[in-house]
């Protein structure tokens, strides 16, 4: 059974994938059959470079992805394309549609960061205070 999977390049501590169509029984690093894409994940932001129509050939005839090529596929639209086209949709209503979800996914994922930074604020207030009354206690302890 063919799979897709990622294959790991780079070097110590700083990897860099190849997504690639290979046999399930073959190791990891091994043998493939065909390279369709790349995915550096330390990069900010991480870098996914697919071939759309060797993935889109690959899961018609019957390659399974792995969950991480599942979520980076879903994550570039691949799935929606396909979806879309399935429903019989011209060319140019399907990148019409596929560039509408990136926006929102880019909005959903700037809205997301936000609250994320404003909690860490929040917790770092919090510290400072917490650690400006611990002093302020053993004063009051000391004059006592």
């Amino acid at each position: 059974m063919v799979t897709l999977r990622l294959q790991r390049r780079g070097r110590k501590k700083l990897p860099v994938y190849k997504i690639v169509a290979t046999d399930s029984r073959a190791p990891r690093d091994g043998r493939f059959i065909e390279a369709i894409g790349r995915y550096e994940p330390l990069r900010e932001p991480a870098v996914i470079e697919i071939n759309r129509d060797r993935v889109r050939y690959w899961l018609s005839v019957g390659a399974q992805p792995s969950d991480t090529v599942r979520s980076l596929l879903r994550r570039e639209g691949v799935y929606l394309e396909m979806h879309l086209e399935r429903k019989g949709k011209s060319p140019e209503e399907i990148a019409a549609e596929v560039d509408a979800w990136r926006r929102s996914a880019a909005e959903r994922l700037q809205r997301k960061g936000a609250k994320k930074r404003r909690r860490l604020m929040e917790k770092g207030e919090e510290v400072e205070t917490a650690v400006n009354a611990a002093p302020e206690a053993e004063n009051q302890e000391t004059q006592s």
